[in-house]
């Protein structure tokens, strides 16, 4: 690896505050980079090379055209830290854009389904209230899986909501940004549940600085019994992944909804249809960018439903289909 890029990383961690993942991810397309370079010196590269990298390489290795923004945001931001720092005299991506592609809805699971899932559990068993406290989260509060898997006791905070002891959670996610939000009522209750349950009780997962982990695997077979304790304990993304399947399919969902960023995208299409304000959305969902927020308001077809039905020439004039509909009614 040239000795610029982890220089570049470092610079882009510690000046500008760029989460490890973020870090992680642009090491990889850098050394991607040197790759498609085959041994010449990445500070002679030229224009036509990083268009080429960015585009028909990376195609042919088989990344598409999403997939390609990540390695083109490493370079352009690389090359531009190099042309600063006066390494190099002109910026060879200053002309590179981002591929285009057609804006993808996410997939959502719908409210039938989604009141399925939170019957699936079985509340008489502990794993069953494990199981629906993280269901909750996911659907009441619109947590990404990873997330979820993060929480610790210290995450819920106590607060007083018109004389009722209710929990905050404090959330640390996507770019590693902690937000603040309230927890539904319904979400509340279970994870007293969860926490108050004896079974939890007898469970050692403390961590190093006192603090607990919150969600708790059970059968990891991996590590051995006088370890499974403190951190080895928590509960893995995939893992919660793996409980949105099981209860899912023992629901009769379909497999296209089983995923648990489908119980987001309906968190905050729910949202939207119930007309709480893009800011507070915004906060709610943990988007850095209103654009991504804005998203929903493609998904939130039964408010656009309801205002046509309302609004639309047809409730201001007579037909034999409007006669019809209003004899059904009756």
């Amino acid at each position: 690896m040239n000795p610029l890029i982890p220089k570049f990383i470092d610079w882009k961690r510690y000046n500008e505050g760029a989460s490890k993942r973020t870090a992680e991810a642009y090491t990889a397309a850098l050394l991607r980079f040197e790759v498609f370079l085959d041994g010449r010196d990445v500070l002679l590269a030229t224009v036509d090379d990083v268009q080429l990298f960015g585009g028909i390489w990376l195609h042919k290795q088989g990344v598409t055209a999403v997939s390609r923004r990540p390695y083109i945001a490493a370079v352009r931001e690389f090359y531009k830290w190099l042309t600063k720092s006066g390494t190099i005299k002109s910026n060879p991506t200053e002309g590179l854009s981002y591929p285009k592609t057609g804006r993808k809805l996410p997939s959502m699971m719908t409210l039938d389904s989604a009141e399925k899932l939170m019957w699936a559990p079985d509340f008489a068993s502990f794993d069953g209230v494990r199981d629906a406290a993280i269901l909750s989260l996911l659907l009441g509060c619109g947590l990404r899986r990873e997330g979820v898997s993060s929480l610790n006791e210290s995450n819920l905070v106590q607060m007083d909501f018109k004389g009722d002891r209710r929990y905050m959670l404090k959330v640390v996610e996507k770019g590693e940004k902690e937000r603040s939000m309230p927890v539904p009522r319904e979400v509340d209750m279970v994870l007293r549940l969860y926490l108050e349950h004896e079974d939890l009780q007898a469970i050692d997962r403390t961590l190093a600085d006192g603090d607990k982990v919150l969600f708790i695997s059970l059968n990891n077979m991996t590590v051995p019994a006088h370890e499974y304790i403190g951190e080895r304990r928590r509960m893995a993304p995939k893992a919660i992944w793996e409980i949105v399947k099981k209860h899912g399919k023992t629901a009769g969902i379909p497999d296209c909804q089983l995923h648990p960023h489908a119980l987001r995208h309906l968190y905050g299409t729910e949202l939207l249809e119930s007309d709480v304000d893009l800011l507070i959305r915004q906060e709610l969902m943990g988007h850095a960018d209103p654009k991504s927020t804005a998203i929903y308001t493609h998904l939130a077809m039964r408010k656009k439903m309801a205002e046509a039905d309302r609004a639309n020439p047809f409730t201001k004039i007579r037909t034999p289909v409007g006669d019809l509909i209003s004899k059904l009614k009756r």
